[in-house]
This record gives structure tokens, sequence and C-alpha cells, in this order.
């Protein structure tokens, strides 16, 4: 896949509609990032290089869509949504896309932005 959109086409329905609903959210969060295929799924970086500062992804399993950030654990949380997860990362597990909250993701991708460019 060469395209954050070639990836979200050839998605299964219920992932589709999850990643169709994060993308305006995520692009709409992040106006400097840069969207595109980094290890085989979408990432969004402050770098036009995929994966040169990256901030947040997207990875799509046979039952949810993983949304990630890169510094999730500096996040402010008070939903509790975000799992910590590798070195600083913390990600939410999405089955369904009544479970993106366009207000509160867009809340911690503004945290996430302001992380990086500090």
């Amino acid at each position: 896949m060469n395209t954050v959109t070639d990836y979200l086409t050839a998605l299964d329905a219920p992932q589709r509609e999850i990643g169709e609903k994060l993308r305006p959210v995520i692009d709409a969060a992040l106006p400097d990032a840069t969207g595109a295929m980094w290890h085989g799924h979408p990432t969004w970086s402050l770098d036009e290089r995929p994966g040169q500062r990256p901030v947040c992804l997207l990875k799509a399993y046979p039952s949810y869509v993983t949304f990630g950030l890169w510094r999730g654990q500096e996040v402010a949380d008070p939903s509790g949504r975000l799992t910590p997860a590798a070195r600083q990362m913390a990600a939410v597990k999405l089955r369904t896309v009544d479970e993106v909250d366009p207000a509160l993701f867009a809340d911690w991708l503004r945290q996430a932005y302001e992380l990086e460019t500090r």
C-alpha cells in the first residue's frame, strides 16, 4: 500500500469506517503533520520523512483499530481510555466507529503536538 488512502480503502467495513472517521480528526488537529505509510500502517509525523518526529498512528487488526500516540503517556487523559504501550506510547483500541470521540481525540492530538513542538 502506497498511501494512507490506499490503506484505509483496503480495510474491511468496520475498520475502514473507524479510519475514515479518525482521519479528518487527525488532519484537522495536526495541520503541520504529514500522513504517510511507515512500517505498514499510517503514521502522522512533523517531518515530511515518514517516522521522523511521529505524533500518531492508526493500525488495523482483524477486530479493531489501534489509534496510538507516540508520547501518549505524557498526555492528560481524564477519560482513562488511553492504555500505556511500549516506551512512552499510549493507545486506544477501537472496535466500532461509535467509539471514536472526535473532541476527546482532538484534545489528545493537540497535547501530543505540543509535546513534539516544545
